[in-house]
């Protein structure tokens, strides 16, 4: 008799168990195939780092005829298999005083925006690199008209700007006159940001990435305190980065650089 009723409360026992493990099923599998609302929130607020490049990307070379003649460098758009595509946009690098179209090439910028879907011109600009001086370029009205020039012998409409330091000379008074002929801005550190007020600043809506290091307490902090007058902007501050944040950071920078290029339609 007390077998029986010992085996009865083991059934029982069994039975309560199974129901339990039946009802709580559903919900043991649903936590562990769905992220938790926060990390579904984290992944809204934090994109992966770009991928490095998987195929091999040219860089071709040429110079444009004019007064002075101009060096660049590009990279086209491919797929994964390396066939060229149609540019998302065109992205337009310039570069600082010590630098040259070169420096795109060797961190590796132009090929991460050419796998990445955008195609990636570098200049040389007039006295740097391959690209002689020209004594006609002390103005800011010659330097305008180079860069829109250089942009219309090469079939670029509508482009994302990277200017860091010196290469303010140039873009920061395009981007006063000819603010409508961009797509985005990616200043970085320019010089030249003074020369403005702040209703010219307020006047642009050009979508603009503001770009410097956390250790460049000079130039980085004199032209952010410009550039955020501009209505239409973001920041990037790369910690532990000095003047030349986007070499001393390359990684950050070059997540930041695809991050914004993304928002752009």
């Amino acid at each position: 008799m007390n077998f029986l009723r010992h085996r009865l409360v083991v059934l029982v026992l069994v039975f309560l168990a199974t129901l339990l493990l039946y009802l709580l099923l559903p919900s043991i599998r649903q936590s562990s195939m769905e992220p938790s609302l926060e990390a579904q929130r984290i992944g809204l607020m934090t994109t992966p780092l770009p991928p490095l490049p998987a195929i091999n990307i040219s860089i071709h070379t040429g110079q444009l005829p004019g007064d002075p003649p101009l060096f660049f460098r590009e990279a086209l758009p491919a797929d994964g298999a390396g066939r060229q595509i149609l540019p998302r946009l065109q992205v337009v690098l310039l570069h600082g005083q010590a630098f040259t179209s070169q420096t795109w090439e060797a961190l590796g910028t132009m090929a991460l925006l050419a796998v990445n879907g955008y195609q990636a011109i570098a200049v040389d600009l007039p006295g740097y690199g391959k690209s002689p001086d020209s004594k006609a370029l002390k103005n800011d009205l010659y330097r305008v008209d180079l860069l829109s020039r250089f942009m219309e012998s090469l079939g670029v409409r509508a482009p994302v700007l990277v200017s860091p330091s010196m290469s303010g000379q140039y873009s920061i008074p395009f981007l006063m006159k000819n603010h409508a002929q961009l797509r985005g801005f990616i200043p970085i550190a320019p010089v030249g940001t003074q020369s403005y007020i702040s209703q010219q600043y307020q006047n642009i809506q050009t979508p603009t990435l503001i770009v410097s290091g956390a250790l460049d307490t000079n130039l980085g902090a004199q032209s952010h305190k410009n550039l955020v007058q501009l209505p239409n902007h973001s920041v990037l501050k790369l910690e532990g980065a000095g003047h030349a944040c986007y070499m001393d950071k390359t990684r950050e920078f070059h997540q930041g650089l695809i991050n914004f290029l993304r928002t752009l339609k």
